[in-house]
């Protein structure tokens, strides 16, 4: 048995499943039911649910619940819910289980996407590996998804009260330092820096839609095949009702341009990918919003990834985390740190 079958044994009990399954009227009544461990990123687990000819995906946290996190998968389930037939590339949600008693946690079924992902592969497949016009494509839609996100009529689709976007900005600095509060047990060089900054400076004006919270490459899928085609947006968790270009600033805040190292830059080889005012404008073009303060967003984007990111790293060194993924989040808070203050020192906006 591998470590991660290990790690996920007993997560989803086959038979409780389907009762639950019966219960709720779903596809595959009566056909027996077959359970595949799929990914698990730091703090969720995703499994594969096959009855009879229906592909479904389930998705729960770890066997170790961090606090809030069931409270998580209910509000990951209303958003997609929320964007049923819209034009934002999702997985359609079936059915959630708010009884943490069933499995030891909340969780929800959606339609199993049939696509892939970065954090799978070893590589782009093909034609993506050779073609680099056709991964220029993986980029325009990437950038393409969240530009139609944030445009979503959130308040139509039932989501008031899903975020709190008055104030949001004002709200950003204190939030973050407040949830590292719970957990802090190291000093991160230039996070006070940026914070300062962050503190001194709003954006002139912005309208609030849907945000991702943590929109990148590891977190979508795309179709098989050429020409890239967005599949589905995964892992909602961070979503709230928000300033969507803070997802842009979560895609930008690490793009090398064609004139850095563009292979080894990151998790995925950026060679022949557009540059980063490429997808600014690309990103204005499709959502109709001025991308001029985008250095503002980046350091937020930058001093919120260093506190999250130093939650699961807290969780690791201490023992409550169940993924050793988490013991890369070191030096990666290290440097989002770092680099939220740099920016901060050197951007020309506020001058």
């Amino acid at each position: 048995m591998s470590g991660e079958e290990e790690r996920t044994r007993g997560l989803v009990d086959p038979e409780k499943l389907a009762r639950w399954m019966d219960e709720k009227r779903l596809p595959g009544a009566g056909e027996p039911l077959e359970i595949r461990f799929i990914s698990g990123g730091a703090s969720n687990e995703i499994f594969e649910i096959r009855r009879g000819d229906v592909r479904l995906a389930l998705r729960r946290p770890p066997r170790r619940v961090p606090s809030g996190r069931n409270e998580t998968m209910l509000r990951e389930y209303r958003v997609l819910r929320a964007l049923a037939d819209t034009d934002v590339p999702h997985s359609r949600a079936l059915a959630v289980c708010d009884d943490p008693d069933l499995f030891g946690a909340c969780f929800y079924l959606m339609e199993f996407v049939d696509g892939w992902s970065c954090m799978n592969l070893d590589g782009w497949p093909a034609p993506f590996d050779a073609d680099l016009e056709a991964r220029q494509g993986l980029a325009w839609e990437l950038v393409d998804a969240i530009a139609r996100l944030g445009r979503v009529d959130w308040k139509a689709r039932g989501l008031e009260g899903f975020g709190r976007p008055d104030g949001f900005h004002e709200r950003q600095v204190d939030r973050w330092y407040a949830h590292l509060d719970a957990f802090k047990f190291r000093e991160l060089p230039g996070l006070d820096e940026a914070a300062q900054w962050l503190r001194g400076y709003k954006p002139r004006s912005w309208e609030p839609g849907i945000i991702h919270g943590d929109y990148q490459f590891a977190n979508v899928m795309y179709r098989h095949g050429g020409p890239a085609r967005l599949a589905a947006i995964v892992d909602w968790e961070m979503a709230t009702v928000g300033d969507p270009l803070l997802d842009l600033a979560w895609v930008v805040m690490g793009w090398p341009d064609p004139d850095e190292d563009r292979s080894n830059s990151s998790y995925v080889d950026y060679t022949g990918m557009p540059s980063r005012a490429e997808l600014l404008e690309r990103y204005a073009a499709t959502s109709g919003r001025s991308v001029d303060e985008i250095d503002y967003y980046v350091i937020l984007a930058r001093f919120k990834m260093a506190v999250v990111l130093e939650g699961g790293y807290a969780r690791y060194v201490r023992g409550g985390a169940d993924n050793p993924k988490m013991a890369a989040f070191g030096d990666v808070v290290l440097d989002m740190a770092s680099k939220a203050a740099h920016l901060a020192k050197t951007t020309a906006l506020g001058r």
